[in-house]
């Protein structure tokens, strides 16, 4: 780790959003809690960022978010059932999910302002030290996990770390986009970035894909942000504030990205990640063309 890097420990997880384009299924179950094959999307995203060395997780809520907070809890009866009945492998897969004492605080976010503001919302609970934002509608498919590998990236030259991956052109007004300065392989140094650019106006076509290292002096600039795109406080905006003082650097992880966010990206996400499994796999790649 250089000097100028401190330790990279916790992590924010924005989960106040309503899940409005995968409703009705999110009308009593949080989006984070959709299932992706037999485990909830926010089980794989605390998996990656305990795999990256998060010690302390912060989850911004919102209002009917309370099973988030339960998921990672004990539930006696179940776990007393499991264990009468002799089903020890689902109890320790259940077990190993829970938030050891302490791992784990949970904040509101009063108003649907934007994911600058939620991040902003965690302030207190940060700190004055590097922090990571996983988006929680995200799953990345790899190994190493996506902050795993920005992690080591920050190891060596501390700063600000994003995740980004290639899109095509057409496809970059949907994104946040990097401006790239120079590269180095999957190492690309950034002179700017901006948010949903208009077509045919993106810098570059490097898309920014909900993986985060940033410095806690971005507290301070979201207080003050205005909104952008949206009408909302944007994090993009923020960073590129930032950017001036601090240096920001952009690795085109490696490993597949799955946005969950919308009813089609969910169902590839299903499909993907089942025929990866060595359970599963076999018998998914069978039932696939039945159904075609």
């Amino acid at each position: 780790m250089t000097a100028h890097s401190r330790r990279l420990r916790k992590a924010v997880l924005p989960v106040a959003g309503l899940g409005t384009r995968v409703l009705p299924g999110t009308k009593t179950t949080p989006k984070e809690l959709l299932n992706v094959v037999d485990r909830p999307i926010l089980s794989y995203i605390v998996e990656e960022a305990r795999e990256a060395g998060i010690e302390h997780i912060v989850f911004v809520t919102g209002r009917s978010k309370g099973a988030i907070e339960d998921y990672f809890d004990h539930q006696n009866e179940l776990e007393a059932q499991l264990l009468a009945k002799g089903k020890t492998e689902i109890l320790d897969m259940m077990n190993a999910e829970l938030a050891s004492a302490g791992e784990m605080s949970f904040t509101r976010q009063m108003q649907p302002l934007g994911l600058g503001h939620a991040v902003w919302c965690a302030r207190d609970i940060i700190g004055d030290e590097p922090f990571a934002v996983l988006l929680p509608d995200v799953i990345v498919d790899a190994a190493p996990g996506a902050l795993k590998q920005l992690a080591d990236v920050y190891a060596e030259v501390g700063g600000n770390v994003i995740g980004v991956e290639a899109v095509p052109e057409s496809e970059t007004h949907k994104y946040g986009i990097v401006d790239p300065e120079n590269r180095d392989g999957r190492h690309i140094r950034m002179k700017g970035m901006v948010e949903k650019p208009p077509r045919g106006e993106a810098p570059s076509n490097l898309s920014i894909s909900g993986r985060y290292i940033l410095q806690p002096e971005i507290f301070g600039i979201l207080e003050n942000q205005p909104r952008g795109a949206g009408g909302e406080i944007q994090l993009t905006d923020g960073m590129a504030r930032l950017m001036k003082d601090q240096s920001f650097t952009a690795v085109e992880y490696e490993g597949v990205t799955h946005d969950c966010g919308d009813k089609l990206g969910l169902l590839r996400a299903k499909v993907a990640l089942a025929l990866t499994r060595p359970d599963l796999g076999e018998a998914a790649r069978a039932a696939i063309p039945a159904l075609l």
